[in-house]
């Protein structure tokens, strides 16, 4: 039980360290957006919705989600 947990930790923290400006992106909470600027004090990124910009914690960024609309659609 604990490995998996372990691993899907491990695989979140390298996806939010692998995160670059423009990319797009979803938050935990539903938000889309894309990613303008990082603050690496406090771990934060600024990421631009229509709505305007708003300042996020890099944990806060799902990476299932995320992933899902970076990705090709497949055909059916």
């Amino acid at each position: 039980m604990i490995a998996p947990q372990m691993k899907r930790a491990k695989q979140e923290k390298k996806f939010a360290a692998e995160l670059k400006r423009g990319d797009r992106v979803i938050t935990k909470s539903g938000m889309h957006g894309k990613v303008v600027d990082f603050n690496d004090k406090d771990a934060s990124c600024i990421i631009e919705t229509l709505a305007g910009k708003i300042k996020f914690d890099r944990s806060a960024i799902s990476m299932e989600m995320s992933k899902k609309l970076t990705e090709p659609e497949k055909a059916k």
